[in-house]
C-alpha cells in the first residue's frame, strides 16, 4: 500500500501541470524573483475614529412630536389614553419654558432691566424703516391731545322704562352688526391686556403679551401687497391687516414678565403705563420714545393698575393681596402700601367721578368697596430697601443716586383690622359682596356708578351704586347685584382670564364686552341685557379673551387671543 494519499498525488500532479504551464509560457524565471516579504511592523498610528462634538445651537433644534413619543402600548386603556397625553403636554410645555429661560438668560444680561430703555433699544427687531413708521404714527396721534372724559353718575338713570328700551334698542342696531374687518398677529405670545388709544381717526390699539412684549396695532393703516414664493398675491381676507409693531417694554422677555395691565395717561393719552409679573411699572412717553420705570418691587407680581381722571395718582394690586398708592408727582419712595387681603388682589379699579373710592377683586371671593380717605390716615412702617440694585433714573430723566429698589411704606393688615374694628373706621370698608368662587376683576363703570365682577363660579353680577350711598359715612344699605349673568368663566391654565371690560364712552348707554368660550364677543348692558354676540366661524378659531373698546367710538371693539392674534370688530363697510 502506497504511503502516499490519493490527495497528496492529486495535489503533486496538480503542481506538475502548473509548473508545464508555466514553462510553456516562459514564465518560470520571473516566478523565482517572488519572495515572501517580511512582518514588518508599522511606525504609523491606525486612523482614529472622528470625535464629533456636538454644536450647542443657541436653540435646541425641534424635534417631531412623534419621535420624540415613548412606545405607545397597543393596549392602553382611555384612562391610561388621557393620562399619558395629559403629561405629554405638559413635558412639552416645561421644555419650551426652558428654551425661553435659556435664550432670555443671555439676553437680559445685555438689557439694564431698571434702567431707561429708548425706542432703538425697545424695538432692536425692527429695520430703519418701520421704526421710522412707527414714530410716523406717533407724531400723528400726538397733534391733538385726549384726556379722558368724566361721566355723569345721573347718566342713562331713566324713570320710563321705554326710554331705556330705545337706548337699548339703539345699541343694539350699532353693534349687533359688526364684523372681523382686520386681523393680525401683533404679539408673539399669549395677549394678557390691551387698551385702545383714544385718537378718533385711527384704530390704535395697545396689546401687552406674556413675555412682557407691548404690541402697538394700527389695525387700518394701508398695507403693500407681498408676493409669495411662487409670485402669489393672498386675497385681502387672508392678509395680516393694518401694521403692528413689537416693543419689549419688560425684561426678560419670558412668562415672568407677562404685562398685566395697561393704561393710557388720562391727562393727554400722550403716554401709556404697564405693570408686569417682573414686579415693575414701567411709563412710555409718546413723545420721546422713552421707556422709564416708575415703580418696582423686590418679589411681588403686580396685577394691575389704575390712574384717576386727573392722572397724578395711581393705585397698583399684587398678587400677595397688596394695593399700593402712589403720588407720580413724588419720588417712589413715599407710595404707601395697604395690605387689604390675605391673598391675591387680582384688579383694583378707581371710581371715576369720585376717586376716593376703590374696588378690588380679591382670591378671598369677596368683591369690597374702599373708602381711600380713610386708609390714608393709617400711619405705616418704612421696609427695609433691598440691597444691590443698579441706580434708576427718575421721571426727569436723571440718574437718581439710589442703590436700592425702594420699598413703599407699608400698612400691615393688623392697623387696617384694628381700624375696621372701631366706630368711625367701619365705614372704610363700605361694601364687601361675597361670591361663589374667586372674584377674577371688578371695574366701575365711565358713570361711577355701576360695578361688573366676573368669578370663577361662571357668573357676571352687576351693582348699581346710587349717589346717595356715597355720601353717607356708612357700609352701602344693599349687597344683592343687580343681575347675575351666567357665563362659562374656566379658562383653565393656557387661557388668559376673562375679565368684563366697560366701554368708557361716556356718550353711550353704558355697556361691557367679555370673551366667550365658544370663539365669541358678547357684549352686555349696564342692566344685564344682551346687546350682541360678535363671532365668525370661517375667521376666528380660538376664544377670544382679552376685550376692550374704543374710548369715543360706539363701532369698534378689538379682541385678543393666547396666540397673540388680535381682531378689529367694526362696521363691514368701514
Amino acid at each position: 500500500m502506497s504511503d502516499v494519499s490519493d490527495y497528496e498525488q492529486e495535489r503533486q500532479a496538480t503542481i506538475a501541470r502548473n509548473r508545464e504551464l508555466l514553462k510553456s509560457l516562459g514564465l518560470v524565471d520571473d516566478a523565482k524573483t517572488f519572495k515572501p516579504t517580511k512582518n514588518v511592523q508599522s511606525t504609523a498610528k491606525p486612523v482614529q475614529p472622528r470625535v464629533k462634538k456636538p454644536k450647542e445651537p443657541p436653540m435646541p433644534t425641534r424635534q417631531s412630536t412623534r419621535l420624540r413619543r415613548a412606545p405607545i402600548d397597543p393596549n392602553e386603556t382611555p384612562a391610561a389614553k388621557r393620562k399619558r397625553e395629559r403629561a405629554e403636554e405638559e413635558k412639552r410645555r416645561r421644555a419650551e419654558e426652558e428654551l425661553l429661560a435659556a435664550a432670555e438668560r443671555e439676553r437680559e444680561a445685555k438689557r439694564p432691566r431698571h434702567h431707561d430703555l429708548d425706542l432703538q433699544t425697545l424695538t432692536d427687531d425692527l429695520e430703519p424703516e418701520e421704526l421710522s413708521e412707527l414714530r410716523k404714527t406717533f407724531v400723528e396721534i400726538l397733534k391733538t391731545p385726549h384726556p379722558k372724559r368724566e361721566g355723569s353718575d345721573e347718566a342713562y338713570v331713566f324713570d320710563d322704562d321705554k326710554k331705556e328700551e330705545v337706548e337699548v334698542k339703539q345699541l343694539k342696531k350699532q353693534l349687533g352688526g359688526l364684523k372681523v374687518v382686520s386681523r393680525a398677529k401683533v404679539t408673539q405670545d399669549r395677549i394678557y391686556s390691551a387698551a385702545y388709544h383714544p385718537e378718533p381717526t385711527k384704530d390704535l390699539i395697545f396689546f401687552g403679551d406674556k413675555h412682557g412684549q407691548l404690541g402697538i396695532w394700527d389695525a387700518r393703516a394701508p398695507v403693500e401687497e407681498v408676493e409669495d414664493e411662487d409670485g402669489d398675491v393672498a386675497p385681502v381676507e387672508d392678509r395680516e391687516g393694518g401694521k403692528y409693531w413689537r416693543l419689549q417694554m419688560h425684561w426678560p422677555a419670558s412668562s415672568k414678565s407677562s404685562i398685566s395691565s395697561v393704561k393710557f395717561d388720562p391727562i393727554d393719552s400722550f403716554s401709556v403705563y404697564t405693570s408686569a409679573y417682573d414686579c415693575t411699572v414701567r411709563h412710555l412717553s409718546l413723545t420721546s420714545g422713552v421707556s422709564t420705570e416708575v415703580y418696582a418691587t423686590d418679589d411681588i407680581l403686580l396685577t394691575s393698575v389704575d390712574l384717576p381722571p386727573h392722572g397724578h395718582e395711581m393705585w397698583i394690586s399684587d398678587a400677595d393681596g397688596g394695593v399700593t398708592h402712589m403720588d407720580l408727582r413724588a419720588h417712589r419712595s413715599h407710595a404707601k402700601r395697604y395690605q387689604l387681603s390675605e391673598v391675591k388682589v387680582g384688579s383694583v379699579s378707581v371710581n371715576p367721578t369720585r376717586p376716593s373710592f376703590l374696588v378690588t377683586a380679591s382670591n378671598s371671593r369677596e368683591l369690597k368697596v374702599w373708602d381711600a380717605r380713610m386708609l390714608e390716615t393709617l400711619s405705616s412702617r418704612s421696609l427695609r430697601s433691598t440691597p444691590n440694585s443698579p441706580s434708576r433714573p427718575s421721571s426727569r430723566g436723571k440718574v437718581e443716586d439710589d442703590s436700592s429698589i425702594v420699598s413703599p411704606n407699608e400698612v400691615d393688615s393688623e392697623t387696617i383690622q384694628k381700624l375696621l374694628a372701631t366706630k368711625k373706621g367701619q365705614s372704610t370698608t363700605r361694601a364687601a359682596w361675597t361670591h361663589n368662587k374667586s372674584v377674577s376683576s371688578a371695574y366701575w363703570d365711565a358713570r361711577g356708578r355701576s360695578i361688573v365682577s366676573t368669578s370663577y363660579d361662571d357668573t357676571i353680577r352687576l351693582w348699581d351704586v346710587k349717589p346717595s350711598w356715597f355720601e353717607k359715612d356708612a357700609v352701602f344699605p344693599s349687597s344683592r347685584p343687580f343681575s347675575q349673568i351666567r357665563h362659562n368663566c374656566q379658562t383653565g391654565k393656557w387661557l388668559t382670564i376673562l375679565k368684563a371690560q366697560w366701554t368708557t364712552n361716556p356718550d353711550v348707554y353704558p355697556h361691557f364686552s367679555i370673551g366667550n368660550m365658544d370663539h365669541s364677543l358678547d357684549i352686555f348692558s349696564c342692566k344685564g341685557d344682551h346687546i350682541a354676540k360678535l363671532a365668525d366661524k370661517s375667521k376666528i378659531t380660538a376664544v377670544q379673551a382679552v376685550t376692550c373698546s374704543h374710548p369715543s367710538i360706539v363701532e369698534r371693539v378689538v379682541s385678543g387671543n393666547a396666540s397673540g392674534r388680535c381682531v378689529l370688530w367694526a362696521p363691514e363697510d368701514l
